[in-house]
């Protein structure tokens, strides 16, 4: 295990990829006296995006909405920017640029956790003949959705560098083989099709790739635990299990902490430019059956299925909610309508302001908004509108999804 092995491989201007790497869509706003880094000032616009804040209230695997010691989407962000940072800094890497991926890679993540996210899979394909993919949907917040204030207080997009914008997309797909290698090939990110279908552009988007797993493997384990979804059998097995792999420690005490330090050095040993960022045959094998048991006894255990249920009934009922208030040019006006005679007050002013951001039909001048974004919605197009309510909906926190439900339900 050697210390700084891919120093001369991260992510620096004396790179190959530097150029391509700290590419933005546009030029951004710089300050004479500013001391950070590309990768510094992305940190900084994702921390500070309302995107992540909403983070806090949306589901990671289980629906505990009072319980305060319950893995949330944040927290699940927060550990994978630690594990990514200790990793990426021992191997020598950009930490920078690793954290600025970690932070950002759920940004676009729907409320209610992967429930939400098939949900709203499932209503894109019918109405759009799309597909919804968080790792997608991630990079279309931070390239199209979220916005911060310039020095003259106007709202501009985030306008990302590359290899963080492809770091997020890049993120996910299950970690099936012992190694991964960047790509080299500096391609159109929208091109991306699917979770997986291809590898991130730098070695610091692979950190993150599969710190990503080793953050939910034991926590996910350590929630069910105590919120008593495995049963004494099933954690007795898991103790087992655990303790086969680790064979040269029986008698010490097992927990989420152990796990994750046993990935990390696994990692740290196994990697190198040559062999990619790597775990050991034994190591791989063990988070497959790790990942197994999760499967079996968590994520489809049967006390998830209310759950699974009340999230799909909640996003297809605002849905369908906001699908009836298409009428064309008029729908902001109906929308208003709505408001002012208090019918779904929350959700019409809401979804209004958020299509008077994103609409190209709006005018601006006139309506004397701060917003210099890019539009992106004709409202004169139903398949517009309809991408305008998922958009909308995929960035909700679960409370307020909870709120609008209630809204929209009661009289």
């Amino acid at each position: 295990m050697l210390e700084g092995m891919f120093e001369n491989d991260g992510i620096s201007p004396k790179h190959a990829k530097w150029d391509h790497a700290i590419s933005r869509q546009k030029p951004l706003y710089s300050r004479k006296d500013d001391i950070r880094s590309d990768f510094s000032r992305d940190y900084n616009r994702i921390l500070h995006c309302t995107a992540y804040r909403r983070l806090k209230h949306k589901t990671q695997v289980f629906f505990a909405t009072t319980n305060d010691h319950i893995c949330t989407r944040i927290e699940h962000v927060n550990h994978v920017t630690a594990i990514s940072l200790t990793i990426a800094k021992y191997l020598g890497l950009n930490t920078e640029l690793t954290s600025s991926i970690a932070i950002g890679h759920d940004l676009g993540h729907a409320p209610f956790g992967h429930e939400g996210e098939d949900t709203l899979k499932r209503i894109a394909e019918k109405e759009l003949g799309q597909t919804f993919w968080h790792e997608g949907n991630s990079l279309r917040f931070v390239d199209k959705l979220e916005t911060l204030e310039d020095p003259n207080r106007k709202e501009q997009n985030l306008n990302l560098t590359y290899a963080v914008r492809d770091g997020i997309v890049c993120h996910c797909g299950e970690v099936d083989e012992n190694a991964i290698f960047p790509r080299q090939d500096f391609i159109d990110l929208n091109g991306i099709g699917k979770a997986n279908e291809i590898s991130p552009y730098t070695w610091e988007g692979c950190v993150v790739k599969i710190a990503d797993k080793i953050a939910y493997l034991g926590r996910d384990i350590e929630d069910a635990r105590n919120l008593k979804i495995l049963t004494t059998p099933q954690w007795s097995a898991l103790i087992r299990l655990i303790r086969s792999y680790r064979k040269s420690e029986k008698g010490k005490q097992i927990n989420n902490t152990i796990l994750i330090h046993d990935f990390i050095i696994n990692i740290c040993q196994y990697s190198s430019p040559d062999s990619g960022i790597s775990i050991s045959p034994e190591t791989l094998k063990f988070m497959q059956i790790l990942k197994e048991f999760n499967y079996k006894n968590i994520y489809n255990n049967p006390r998830l299925d209310n759950f699974k249920n009340y999230s799909a009934l909640l996003i297809e009922s605002i849905f369908s909610t906001l699908r009836m208030f298409y009428k064309g040019p008029d729908t902001i006006p109906e929308l208003q309508r709505y408001t002012r005679e208090r019918i779904y007050p929350v959700l019409t002013q809401t979804f209004c302001e958020w299509l008077q951001k994103y609409c190209t039909n709006q005018n601006r001048r006139a309506l004397n908004t701060k917003y210099e974004n890019e539009m992106i919605y004709d409202i004169n197009e139903e398949k517009d509108y309809l991408q305008a309510v998922i958009d909308f909906i995929s960035g909700m926190t679960d409370s307020f999804a909870i709120k609008v439900f209630n809204e929209i339900t009661m009289f």
